[in-house]
């Protein structure tokens, strides 16, 4: 069996791929709010790699019983092939289209414009560091390939008047990013600081932005409480994805 993750419902094969399955994308794809039922939803998720961020919302959406099409770009041709796979060993393939696309220049044909309902991604958001030597690697971690500036214009062009974008970044990055997505239109709506253990400060922001502005609801998560289990909010969450839960 190829190197990956097990959830209760699907694999993720991930050996082709320069990043690995995280925590952070399971986070923030159990974490996220799906939009209100409509007669179609049609949702984007930028930089898929191996496609987990698409699979855990086609098992969301599927037992919430609502209509839907996802759209997965990647623009590494290796990871897009693994995660076609992923999506085809799926029970969701008929509803998932991966992409082998840059998102700038998918962005820029006029039939995607104001398509997506709700936008995803766990993007690249190293500056200004030590970059991997391996290029494949690097482009996926570094923002060289998609500054996070140019990932909030995309979204916008590529967003309804009412949709959402879901991230996952470090806290430090994230708090950057809040007064820059204001200025492009849009507004944070949900918040939660995610730390490791009880007494740590928080290492990753799960954010929900949306183009209409409204109160933000904010929370915080434990992964591990002081005995170092994972915590019972972490377990909720996590419920209809992890084996071990």
């Amino acid at each position: 069996m190829n190197q990956g993750f097990r959830c209760k419902e699907f694999f993720v094969a991930h050996d082709l791929c320069a990043m690995k399955v995280s925590t952070d994308s399971l986070l923030l794809g159990a974490w996220l709010r799906l939009p209100a039922s409509a007669p179609s939803l049609r949702l984007l998720d930028i930089g898929c790699g191996s496609g987990l961020l698409s699979l855990m919302l086609a098992q969301r959406l599927a037992a919430a019983q609502m209509q839907y099409q996802i759209d997965a770009v990647e623009i590494d041709s290796m990871a897009a092939m693994q995660a076609g796979q992923n999506v085809q060993a799926s029970p969701w393939a008929p509803q998932i289209q991966v992409i082998q696309a840059d998102i700038l220049t998918y962005a820029t044909a006029d039939h995607h414009v104001a398509a997506y309902q709700l936008l995803v991604s766990n993007p690249p958001y190293f500056e200004n560091s030590l970059k991997s030597e391996e290029s494949r690697r690097a482009q996926a971690r570094h923002t060289d390939s998609l500054p996070l500036g140019s990932l909030l214009q995309v979204s916008a062009r590529l967003a309804t008047a009412s949709a959402s974008l879901a991230l996952v970044l470090p806290a430090s990055v994230a708090e950057t990013l809040v007064p820059e997505a204001l200025q492009q239109g849009w507004h944070l709506q949900r918040l939660c600081r995610v730390s490791e253990r009880e007494g740590k400060a928080a290492r990753l922001w799960l954010m929900q932005l949306n183009r209409e502005p409204g109160p933000c609801e904010s929370n915080e998560l434990l992964i591990r409480d002081a005995q170092g289990q994972y915590s019972q909010a972490y377990r909720r969450l996590l419920a209809d994805f992890y084996l071990k839960f």
